[in-house]
């Protein structure tokens, strides 16, 4: 597998399929671990950093679970390729700078991907399509095991994990949601979710997470502390958190469809009619009618789309994936041209 070959690829995120995916688009789960004996990237120097790398790389491909992902050198691809790997939410922002001493590793499926010398020296991270918490950690958990065989990591027993971040230190494990949330939006009761789940340990993020803000009503929703609590004691109250989240927007869904039918109908086939029309149109607009469209699929005001479909028009529309599409960089209003005509032929039928 090539680089260029995720762009033809289903992204897990993308699929739909998991359990309650109307809302909830994807669970991410991300252990982040440092080799003991090593100093933290912010601390080390380029051959300490160089060292690390290749420790880390070596043992990746000894890893029965992942000696056949493809080990990417953030060194040796261009920022539209770093970007597009954040797009497809496989490493973070951050990852793309000073990458003389970096590596990401994703796997066949894009389910599993490594960012080596992030913050951290290790951040293991597996993402499923749908509200898919256990299992998420399952996988994260057998992988994490086997690795820890091939790399000691630094582990304190009064603390747990070490990490360069404290928030992060003790399970070193940050599990999160990705939720499309319209109607608690409209309705005005975001807020209320936001400080209900402050109160409970959890964080609210953007599409991008960190530093990133909400765009198309879709939010990160994640634990915020993992030291002094079990894996298991963060893993459920974050479940259980959630799971109330999704019914209150799904209750909150069919009683706005029952009293103001007409209202949502008409935003809803207004932004249908606009994406169907467009012949320029900017990323951000793009992802506030998607969501819109994406709660109508749902709805079964339309009909001819899946949200599957959907999800698949919002990631190729993004910056990067539209510039890799139509061969490398472009300027910004052709972009708007190009995501118009790729909009058109997705939602045409």
């Amino acid at each position: 597998m090539k680089l260029d070959d995720l762009l033809y690829k289903e992204s897990e995120w993308l699929k739909a399929k998991g359990p309650k995916s109307n809302v909830a688009i994807s669970t991410r789960v991300r252990a982040a671990r440092n080799v003991a004996g090593h100093l933290y990237c912010s601390r080390a120097d380029n051959s300490e950093r160089g060292e690390t790398l290749e420790m880390m790389v070596r043992a990746i491909k000894k890893s029965r679970l992942l000696k056949k992902a493809l080990l990417i050198r953030i060194k040796d691809i261009s920022n539209l390729d770093r970007r597009f790997l954040v797009e497809r939410h496989l490493m973070s922002r951050e990852h793309t700078q000073n990458a003389e001493y970096k590596a990401l590793v994703v796997d066949e499926s894009e389910i599993v991907s490594a960012m080596l010398n992030e913050e951290d020296h290790l951040r293991l991270q597996v993402v499923q399509s749908g509200f898919n918490i256990m299992e998420t950690w399952r996988i994260v958990d057998e992988i994490d095991t086997e690795l820890e065989k091939l790399l000691h990591f630094d582990f304190s027993d009064k603390f747990g994990y070490l990490t360069s971040c404290p928030t992060n230190t003790g399970t070193g494990m940050r599990a999160s949601v990705m939720l499309h949330l319209p109607v608690l939006a409209m309705t005005g009761q975001i807020e209320n979710v936001f400080n209900a789940i402050s109160k409970l340990g959890l964080t609210m993020r953007g599409f991008y997470g960190e530093d990133t803000e909400a765009a198309g009503d879709f939010f990160q929703i994640s634990n915020q502390v993992a030291l002094g609590h079990s894996e298991m004691d963060v893993l459920d109250n974050l479940e259980r958190i959630i799971r109330k989240i999704i019914s209150r927007e799904e209750s909150t869904r069919k009683d706005l469809l029952d009293k103001r039918k007409e209202e949502v109908t008409d935003r809803i086939h207004r932004s249908y009619g606009t994406l169907k029309s467009a012949r320029i149109i900017t990323s951000s607009e793009t992802i506030r009618l998607l969501s819109a469209i994406r709660l109508g699929v749902d709805l079964g005001l339309i009909k001819d789309i899946t949200i599957g479909e959907v999800n698949e028009v919002l990631l190729l529309t993004q910056p990067a994936h539209l510039q890799k599409i139509n061969g490398g960089e472009i300027a910004p209003y052709e972009r708007d041209v190009k995501r118009a005509d790729l909009i058109r032929q997705k939602l045409v039928k």
